[in-house]
């Protein structure tokens, strides 16, 4: 396990990573490549795209094989180009990217609809583990971009350094004591951030291996650990909802893309009595704080690499995994959308977000309130509130999607009258079977509006 407290550990760290596989021939995911397969790729894939490409250009890398992955980081890390992770593999979502990035190159592991001027590359594996490493190669450049989808489906993009990425995965290995013999298990894609950190950059920095699958319903999450002898679970609140009464052998579960539940938390820690690990931040900001409620931990703790502050009741964080484009302020702070109060100067909670409060007549109106008043009422299991803009005008409707079968739509509609003003409630409730979820596990938004206008 490689660990850093300084700028200059931390390159070295980077550097003894580029130097090759500390157990060459440990399966890197299980039941497939190895350590040194991985390094072999890098090696063939750093030397095929310096021939080809110039130092500037960018290559999409649309693979859901984490030891792929791995390697092109890996090629990317050592001076190769900046890789572009879409958001979808479609052929839509890949000719939308080539057309907004211009990329003439792309990796991948299996066959995929590109434009027809791009040139696929799949393993290049050299006959060496030793990466060629450019002059120009350093932690601090630009890594990756990485494509979001968006709640309105206009992707976004976020450029990740090598420190944004590396630095967070050694900070997680030093933090929870990830070492070679761990097994991670992932039920988000490697394309994903959170995925991407624990099922990749993670097990690259700590020698643990990966599982090959990223499952996601409930009995092939629960078989899937047992059929691995995973011993790190990370995973999502949708998932934890469907695992809540399934017991696991693991050493570390982790939480994050979303709030989990209290009860799915609660139901998940009386089985798996290591509890859950929550973590909290976005792609944007890389991770920034944890917390663990079966130990006791009702607010959550900053990473120690991170300092923080609230200004006007959002919290700011000066960080070294925050994406570079963000705005920060004089002293380096980037003010996040994310309402908190300080518990004392090493804890705070969370307060919900600052663009969870709309205005519906003039009158302002927090969504996550009347979420969590929903989701006290009998026979919901979850809840997604959200401001539909009226046709024609600027103002906003509130509507509810509720999942739930035995939930009684006219009873919460009641309760709701007895504690909301009447311009807070919701004029669209709708009840169904299965709240829409994207791949990552979060909620798919345009789905939710589709299914709230019907």
């Amino acid at each position: 396990m490689t660990a850093y407290s300084s700028i200059n550990s931390f390159d070295t760290a980077v550097h003894n990573v580029l130097q090759g596989p500390k157990f060459p021939d440990k399966e890197f995911v299980r039941g497939g490549a190895t350590f040194g397969a991985v390094y072999k790729m890098a090696a063939g894939l750093r030397i095929a795209l310096s021939e080809t490409l110039k130092p500037e250009a960018v290559v999409c890398l649309a693979a859901e094989d984490k030891a792929i992955i791995a390697a092109a980081l890996l090629a990317s890390l050592a001076g190769g180009p900046t890789l572009l992770l879409p958001f979808a593999f479609s052929a839509n979502a890949l000719a939308q990217l080539q057309q907004t990035t211009g990329f003439t190159r792309a990796i991948a592991d299996t066959p995929r609809e590109f434009p027809k001027e791009v040139q696929v590359l799949c393993r290049q594996s050299a006959g060496s583990m030793k990466i060629p490493i450019a002059p120009r190669a350093g932690p601090r450049g630009e890594l990756l971009r990485i494509f979001t989808g968006g709640s309105t489906g206009t992707p976004q993009v976020w450029s990740k350094t090598g420190e944004n990425l590396f630095g967070e995965g050694f900070f997680l290995a030093k933090r929870y004591a990830v070492t070679e013999d761990d097994c991670i298990l992932a039920t988000i894609p490697p394309y994903h951030i959170y995925g991407l950190l624990f099922s990749v950059i993670l097990p690259l920095v700590s020698s643990a291996t990966v599982a090959p699958e990223t499952p996601s319903f409930p009995n092939e999450i629960v078989a899937a650990a047992k059929k691995q002898k995973a011993t790190i679970l990370a995973s999502v609140p949708a998932h934890y909802r469907v695992l809540r009464d399934k017991k696991m052998v693991l050493r570390l579960a982790f939480s994050s893309a979303g709030m989990l539940d209290t009860e799915d938390n609660q139901m998940f820690s009386r089985q798996n009595l290591n509890g859950i690990v929550e973590v909290y931040g976005s792609t944007e900001t890389g991770g920034i704080a944890t917390r663990n409620r079966s130990l006791g931990e009702e607010y959550f703790t900053p990473f120690s690499t991170i300092r923080w502050k609230v200004v006007d009741s959002r919290l700011a964080v000066h960080s070294p995994f925050v994406s570079p484009e963000l705005p920060v302020d004089n002293d380096g702070f980037f003010s996040t959308n994310d309402r908190v109060e300080a518990k004392d100067s090493d804890h705070f909670a969370l307060q919900g977000r600052i663009d969870s409060v709309t205005k519906v007549g003039g009158k302002r109106v927090d969504l996550e309130e009347i979420s969590l008043r929903i989701k006290k009422e009998p026979g919901v299991m979850d809840c997604v509130v959200m401001a539909l803009p009226e046709a024609g005008g600027r103002e906003h409707c509130i509507g509810a999607l509720i999942e739930g079968d035995t939930a009684n739509t006219k009873t919460i509609k009641k309760n709701l009258t007895l504690c909301l003003e009447p311009y807070a409630l919701p004029r669209r409730l709708k009840k169904v079977e299965r709240i829409p979820l994207t791949k990552n596990g979060k909620y798919d938004w345009i789905a939710i509006v589709q299914l709230l206008k019907q």
